[in-house]
């Protein structure tokens, strides 16, 4: 599927022209700094917990993404209707981990929280405060909400929120699953607020996040209802996934913390308003 690949290409190079005299490009693309491992973070895995860290580059857009086949934002349908989380009373939340509406459901895996702070490339990389990010990804096993068999029923794992005067949205969720065919990654959207946030055709921007090999696989050995994303992880890699295999300098988060505890999640996010 075609992304842009050569348009990336260029901002990079245009990057590089900015270490050797040009203006400096500001830090916020949310990606490594020259020298960073972004595929495989070099942190010990054993004993169930790993720290990772990246360091944030370039103020460059962040690559457009496929939503791909379980959006939940209107798009598309499931069962035989249009799927659209977004139109769900209590949709806008910080904790993701259970469902809203007439669903109750919750779901169980090892907890982590992920702050996405977004900003403007048109604006020297101000933070942008009050739009909208949608955000959804797979349970543990590697099921949709909304789609899936046996979730069809619940819509856990997607919510909104509003980015504060930071330019911040931090969601509660759960350390993803990894399913056969993709590297582990969440889906998101920005819009310009939380009431257009209510359906696909008033989204920004579309992309997906990547986490770092090691940690996926500390948390995928040492907790429970992750065993069949050991197999999956072990199948696939960043060259051979068929969405980050042009990079994820710009997708890759910032992590920390252990299976016990949880993790912390952060990235800066940019995008062209």
């Amino acid at each position: 599927m075609a992304r842009g690949g050569d348009r990336r290409q260029m901002l990079r190079w245009l990057s590089a022209l900015s270490a050797v005299g040009a203006l400096p490009l500001m830090g916020c693309g949310g990606g490594g700094s020259s020298g960073t491992n972004l595929y495989n973070d070099t942190s010990s895995t054993s004993g169930g917990s790993t720290t990772t860290t990246t360091t944030s580059g370039s103020c460059t857009v962040v690559p457009e993404e496929t939503a791909g086949p379980y959006p939940g934002d209107g798009s598309n349908t499931a069962n035989g209707s249009v799927a659209n989380a977004l139109a769900l009373s209590g949709i806008v939340r910080s904790d993701i981990r259970t469902s809203v509406g007439s669903a109750s459901g919750t779901a169980a895996g090892v907890p982590l929280t992920l702050t996405i702070t977004l900003t403007n490339t048109n604006n020297s990389c101000a933070s942008l405060d009050g739009y909208a990010i949608y955000l959804w990804h797979c349970t543990r096993d590697g099921k949709y909400s909304m789609y899936s068999s046996g979730v069809t029923g619940e819509n856990y794992l997607r919510g909104v929120q509003e980015t504060d005067s930071n330019g911040q949205a931090t969601f509660v969720t759960i350390f993803p699953g990894c399913y056969s065919g993709r590297m582990p990654h969440i889906h998101f959207e920005v819009y310009r607020d939380a009431n257009t946030a209510t359906s696909f055709s008033n989204k920004l921007k579309t992309s997906q996040l990547a986490f770092p090999t090691a940690t996926c696989q500390t948390v995928y050995n040492n907790a429970s209802g992750y065993s069949a994303s050991v197999s999956n992880l072990a199948s696939i890699s960043f060259a051979s996934d068929n969405v980050f295999s042009d990079g994820v300098d710009l997708q890759m988060v910032s992590i920390t913390g252990d299976v016990t505890n949880g993790y912390q999640a952060n990235i800066t996010v940019s995008i062209s308003v």
